[in-house]
């Protein structure tokens, strides 16, 4: 019998394993079933990884191989502006947050996160197979689940880290509120004429955000949003007219672009699960909450809950506890829905608000992003919740 099995092996699913088997002093048996085993994925997708889960990671031996392939940002400057605008003027800008004693953040990509953090995972003793679980039910004592090669495995507690498509979460029984919106992000790897020194720069357009995030060099990673219809025949026109269309949105400020890696595309869609535990059961990541992009959070929330369940497992294992009690998956989804929740439908409103190109609104959005730029105390504490810094975050997110 396991103690732990996680159904998925992305960054988040890899993080738990490796926290649970490097905390408990290998005590736990931890057991992760991905398909993609061995397998890179992630591709040229990248995100801002925030000081707390940074921190996490150092705490677990996987940051010091990948600092070297992570792209320090030093600011971040927003804009609110028209799609003819030829000019960029910057709305807000955020600095490093003293507390978090680093960057504002840093860039990694997935396939280089999810690289290091299976290499850590293997190392501290998880039992990694190549196989999904598509089946879990409870049995009291313990909870059962199948995998698609036709075996069933018992463990204390299984964690969905499966996706935004969980079928651990479906066999659960587990709804989900979701709507589309009816968007494509566009992804690449872009390389420009001027250095970005270290900032990130995020334009809000009547399209959708357009975001360009440094990456060493003079290199950016692209997330770009627009209507699926406009994406769509983005994607598809040729090379010279695409990155035209990119180099007017990004307000000309770095020169002329050249596509590295990509263009790609995912659909943007909302979805919060009602619920993110059953019995001996929890969700974490895309499995419990999928969030629009534009505030680059999606992995962090992940990572939080991570934090959070890693901190709550170990509380019990310590004492000789169940590590799948009722009393733990109850504080699990105290600690997390709540934020998780609120920060899916502020991120919602974000996209609601900026989408509405009518003079009214945008006078409103101006004035609020003003406003919020000269209140040090304001800015200070969008800042340290979105660093992962604040009170109340996992002990694996302090220094």
């Amino acid at each position: 019998m396991f103690d732990i099995a996680i159904a998925g092996g992305g960054a988040t699913g890899l993080t738990v394993a490796l926290a649970l088997r490097r905390l408990s002093g290998g005590a736990l048996r931890v057991g992760l079933f991905d398909p993609h085993k061995g397998q890179p994925r992630g591709g040229f997708r990248a995100s801002a990884l925030a000081p707390g889960p940074r921190r996490m990671l150092e705490h677990l031996g996987a940051w010091s191989k990948l600092e070297s392939l992570a792209s320090p940002i030093l600011t971040m400057q927003i804009s609110d502006s028209r799609l003819e605008d030829c000019v960029r003027s910057t709305s807000l800008q955020f600095g490093a947050e003293p507390a978090a004693g680093g960057p504002l953040a840093h860039l990694v990509f997935h396939r280089d996160l999810e690289a290091q953090l299976a290499a850590c995972a293997a190392a501290s003793g998880v039992e990694i197979f190549s196989q999904r679980i598509v089946a879990y039910s409870d049995q009291n004592h313990a909870a059962l689940v199948e995998t698609d090669a036709g075996e069933t495995i018992q463990a204390r507690l299984v964690i969905a880290a499966d996706g935004a498509g969980s079928l651990v979460r479906k066999s659960a029984g587990i709804d989900v509120l979701k709507w589309p919106y009816g968007r494509k992000a566009i992804v690449a790897t872009i390389a420009h004429e001027r250095d970005h020194l270290g900032c990130a720069t995020q334009h809000f357009l009547p399209g959708g955000p357009f975001a360009l995030l440094p990456l060493r060099g003079r290199r950016s990673s692209l997330v770009w949003t627009e209507p699926t219809d406009v994406a769509q025949r983005l994607l598809s026109s040729p090379k010279d007219e695409f990155l035209q269309e990119m180099e007017r949105r990004a307000g000309f400020q770095l020169g002329a672009f050249a596509v590295e890696e990509g263009p790609a595309s995912f659909d943007l869609a909302f979805q919060l699960a009602r619920t993110f535990v059953a019995p001996r059961l929890a969700l974490v990541g895309d499995a419990a909450h999928r969030v629009h992009p534009l505030a680059g959070q999606g992995l962090n929330l992940g990572f939080r809950d991570a934090g959070w369940l890693a901190d709550l497992i170990m509380d019990q294992a310590r004492l000789g506890l169940d590590v799948g009690s009722p009393d733990l998956l109850s504080n699990y989804q105290t600690a997390r829905r709540f934020d998780s929740a609120f920060n899916a439908a502020s991120f919602d409103l974000m996209h609601r608000l900026f989408a509405l190109d009518v003079a009214p609104v945008r006078l409103m959005r101006d004035a609020g992003l003003a406003a919020v730029d000269r209140l040090d105390g304001v800015k200070r504490f969008f800042q340290r919740e979105a660093s992962g810094v604040s009170p109340g975050s996992p002990r694996l997110f302090s220094a």
